[in-house]
């Protein structure tokens, strides 16, 4: 039995849950990402998309790179990276309840990460995205 992956938005109005086990666990580097959420990276647990089940309202922009974001409305906080062709969702980090739980398992896309940022945690690194699979 898997525990259940549950968050929210800053001000509460959108929460989710998860009861599928977690893909992977990677940090984003990409000018995409640093741009979508204002930091250095994003970093996301990813599962299933059919597995999550989303209460409260999200807004989608779609960046016609096949990753649509989904953000709370009310506060503007980025909640999820969903790929629908790959049949998979992005949970950031920032939102989970208990985000203690997850250490990332990869970084991708250090070709562009802020040179500033050290990465000294051991996990696989990738100049751009992850090998195919």
């Amino acid at each position: 039995m898997t525990d259940a992956i549950t968050g929210a938005c800053l001000c509460g109005a959108c929460r989710y849950r998860t009861d599928a086990p977690v893909m992977n666990v990677r940090t984003c580097h990409c000018h995409r990402c640093q741009r979508a959420t204002g930091s250095a990276f994003y970093a996301r647990v990813m599962v299933p998309l059919a597995s999550v089940t989303i209460d409260g309202p999200v807004r989608w922009h779609d960046g016609g790179t096949g990753v649509r974001r989904g953000f709370c409305p009310t506060c503007g906080s980025i909640m999820f990276s969903e790929r629908a062709a790959a049949g998979t969702i992005g949970l950031a980090i920032g939102t989970l309840d208990h985000p203690e739980r997850f250490a990332p398992t990869e970084h991708i896309w250090v070709s562009a990460k802020q040179p500033w940022l050290v990465l000294a945690d051991g996990v696989p690194q990738f100049a751009e995205g992850p090998p195919a699979t």
